[in-house]
């Protein structure tokens, strides 16, 4: 309690003296981008100069987290300070889909608006449109990301590898004929993507399609970000930059391709780093550096897919030597890069393994900005993010994977999963879409007690409880050395699901 007050007093004493000067504000949120997918983090099959410099000149986190291993409910996290459980949240939401936040509750951007901040997204939006389970692609798709406190959004409605395969611009379809309009069934007007990853099909809107030209998406997006903080260079902004990259499909611009030592995928990587970089350089130009806190994270970790296993095989690790990937609730599926850089306020260079999660941004821009607005679930980690604070402020974390049967706890270094794997992925099918969980670890070689010759063994606890401090690979599961410990954890996380609040 009273490591608590002290970290209110000292965001307090904080606010009191430097509020005034209303920093901006960059969110670059990657998609797919695995811990160990960045060079600051290890990876030696792909160059990121620039994101590395960022972390040289910033600090590097080393057990940050999504709050859930899938994109959109660790986007509605991000965006909301809500666990994505209390939603009913688990997995992606598809076109086509309602919007999954309530405008009438806060968001990072709405609040940061309240405070006097231009907002725009520019990017993947995944978080529905419209309040009908069958939104009207060609009329106003409201309510949207303007509804939830963007000023401006542009940007892929769903995710890349799902129709409807256009750009949308604050409320519309870019490029629409009304005489040709975007339509549920039929043969979809773009062939750029293999039919498997287009149901349900739409089709239609033939020249809002030819707009969507994919190998361009990093380069379009990039120059309408930098765009608008030209645009806003004199007022505080907040820009959220949700790129598309590192989804797959794995689309790089022609310059990327063959760039890296880890194919489509690292090249994907490559190209990332270099909107990252373009962003930087703008700041630079503007002098707007020093005023500007950047924060570079991804919604999940990275996903063993076609382009993964690949990338595996030339010898690049996704996730570094974290068990598991996207949709797990084992390590590689929610601890996740993030590095944070505000010249003068965090130290250069520095790196912190306090436990911190994207769900806490809302309460911490708050804090940052002298707002009173918190989110359900959202801790208050300036003094984390910008400070040396002598006692960890997030000492518990509820994690979300695909399968809710595999909910987990984190309480301070234990990792406590209500389920056997990892409840995400589970093909054992090398070259399959959906390689992952207990079937993946024949193809990956990595370790795991319950696990043998990519089977379960045959007494395998029902649940799963890892020490991460002295097993971070989570190699052994400690349940049966620990009972009391699990116990604690389930009864733990039962209380924390049957509230509305955590925080």
């Amino acid at each position: 309690m009273r490591s608590f007050v002290l970290s209110v007093l000292l965001s307090s004493f904080w606010i009191c003296t430097h509020a005034a000067e209303k920093p901006n504000i960059i969110l670059i949120l990657a998609d797919d981008l695995g811990y160990g997918d960045l060079g600051c983090y290890g990876a030696t099959k792909v160059k990121t100069p620039n994101i590395d410099r960022l972390a040289s000149e910033g600090r590097r986190f080393t057990d940050a987290h999504s709050a859930s291993s899938v994109c959109t409910p660790s986007r509605y996290a991000l965006l909301t300070g809500e666990y994505p459980f209390r939603k009913n949240l688990w997995g992606p939401v598809m076109n086509p889909s309602p919007l999954v936040i309530d405008p009438e509750k806060p968001t990072v951007a709405s609040l940061l608006k309240r405070q006097g901040y231009a907002t725009a997204c520019f990017g993947k939006w995944h978080l529905g449109f419209g309040k009908t389970p069958k939104p009207d692609w060609n009329t106003d798709l409201k309510p949207g990301p303007l509804e939830c406190g963007f000023d401006h959004y542009f940007g892929i409605p769903v995710v890349n590898s799902h129709p409807p395969f256009v750009w949308v611009e604050d409320h519309r379809v870019v490029g629409l004929d009304p005489a040709d309009p975007l339509k549920y069934g039929g043969k979809p007007e773009t062939q750029s993507f293999p039919e498997k990853m287009m149901a349900p099909a739409m089709s239609g809107a033939k020249a809002a399609h030819a707009l969507y030209r994919e190998q361009e998406h990093g380069t379009t997006l990039t120059e309408k970000a930098t765009h608008w903080i030209q645009g806003h260079k004199n007022s505080p902004f907040f820009l959220y930059f949700a790129t598309p990259h590192i989804h797959h499909p794995f689309t790089p611009g022609g310059r990327f391709k063959d760039s890296s030592q880890a194919g489509l995928y690292g090249d994907f990587i490559q190209e990332f780093d270099w909107m990252v970089g373009e962003v930087m350089r703008t700041l630079d130009e503007l002098k707007l550096r020093e005023n500007t806190l950047i924060i570079l994270t991804s919604d999940n970790g990275g996903m063993l897919n076609q382009g993964g296993q690949q990338a595996w095989k030339a010898g690049h690790r996704l996730n570094g030597d974290l068990l598991g990937f996207k949709f797990d609730s084992w390590e590689g599926g929610h601890r996740v890069p993030f590095i944070a850089r505000w010249p003068g306020k965090i130290d250069a260079g520095s790196m912190s393994d306090q436990l911190i999660c994207q769900i806490d941004l809302l309460s911490t821009f708050a804090a940052l900005t002298g707002s009173d607005t918190r989110g359900p679930d959202s801790l208050n980690l300036l003094e984390t993010l910008i400070g040396k604070p002598a006692k960890p402020l997030r000492t518990e974390l509820v994690l979300a994977p695909h399968k809710e049967a595999n909910l987990a706890l984190r309480d301070g270094h234990w990792l406590y999963i209500g389920a056997q794997g990892g409840g995400g992925f589970s093909s054992s099918k090398p070259g399959s879409h959906s390689l992952g969980g207990i079937g993946a670890l024949k193809f990956t070689g990595e370790i795991n007690s319950d696990i043998t010759n990519g089977n379960l063994a045959p007494n395998a606890p029902k649940q799963q409880l890892y020490d991460l401090a002295s097993d971070p690979s989570q190699k052994k599961n400690v349940i049966r050395d620990h009972p009391e410990i699990a116990s604690r954890l389930a009864a733990r996380l039962t209380h924390l699901r049957s509230g509305n609040q955590s925080r």
